[in-house]
């Protein structure tokens, strides 16, 4: 079986950060998906499909469109990359009730990913159970090889853990401007995925679209950052130190 990867030789230098968890060669993507090319996978994390209609029932409007756009997003990465296997890292879907709002449109699109792929969804608190009909297989958590996923990071370490929940953040200062975006947080052990879901995607009118892979280190972070065409080191111990990385959910 041929390894996973982007379908031009350009794209990696433009929008991937590589990096090693548990012993495998994983590519952080700027759309904020986890590519384990060996094993013909992609993961994601925190779609929320349904967010914004979620908030309106709650009696605060927000644009509806938060599905439409979710899912053009991961259709773009899914065709950039082809893979076999797809792994959602629970909260795919904001509520329990996401999947009856899901409109004809949204729901048979859904369908023809999950039709074309082997399709996990790992629960989430968000979803304990996936909307019937759609297709894939649920599951608390999937071991595949070396590496372990779930929803949220369990207590202390665990070698090869893949998780979401936390919707990670970070701020860097870049040549004396402060930018900031969706960042995978990572320490060669395991590693925690920014949100998928197109209300966690920057700003592109006031924010440039920034993916960064952070390390905690004794002396602040190290971050690779990704950029639409630029991959940065930033070693340990030197503007690294200006980092600040956050969660939000």
């Amino acid at each position: 079986m041929t390894a996973l990867g982007p379908k031009t030789a350009a794209e990696p230098a433009k929008a991937t950060a590589a990096f090693r968890l548990n012993g495998v060669e994983l590519l952080a993507d700027l759309s904020g998906a986890l590519v384990w090319p060996a094993r013909r996978t992609l993961i994601v994390a925190d779609l929320h499909l349904e967010k914004g209609s979620g908030f309106a029932r709650r009696g605060s409007p927000l644009p509806p469109y938060d599905t439409r756009a979710t899912l053009a997003n991961l259709a773009a990465v899914l065709d950039r990359y082809r893979p076999d296997r797809v792994v959602c890292l629970g909260d795919s879907f904001h509520d329990p009730e996401a999947g009856d709002r899901l409109s004809p449109r949204d729901r048979a699109t859904l369908r023809r990913m999950t039709a074309a792929h082997d399709w996990i969804w790992i629960r989430g608190n968000h979803d304990p159970a996936p909307p019937a009909g759609l297709g894939g297989r649920a599951a608390a958590e999937e071991t595949i090889g070396a590496l372990r996923f779930r929803h949220e990071a369990a207590p202390g370490p665990v070698a090869g853990e893949v998780s979401g929940h936390f919707h990670p953040k970070i701020g860097l200062s870049v040549r004396g401007r402060q930018v900031g975006g969706r960042c995978f947080v990572e320490d060669g052990r395991r590693v925690i995925l920014p949100a998928f879901g197109a209300y966690d995607r920057p700003d592109a009118d006031t924010q440039p679209p920034t993916t960064a892979v952070t390390s905690p280190g004794p002396q602040g972070y190290s971050s690779r950052r990704t950029g639409p065409a630029i991959v940065c080191s930033t070693p340990s111990g030197s503007k690294a130190r200006n980092a600040k990385a956050k969660t939000t959910r």
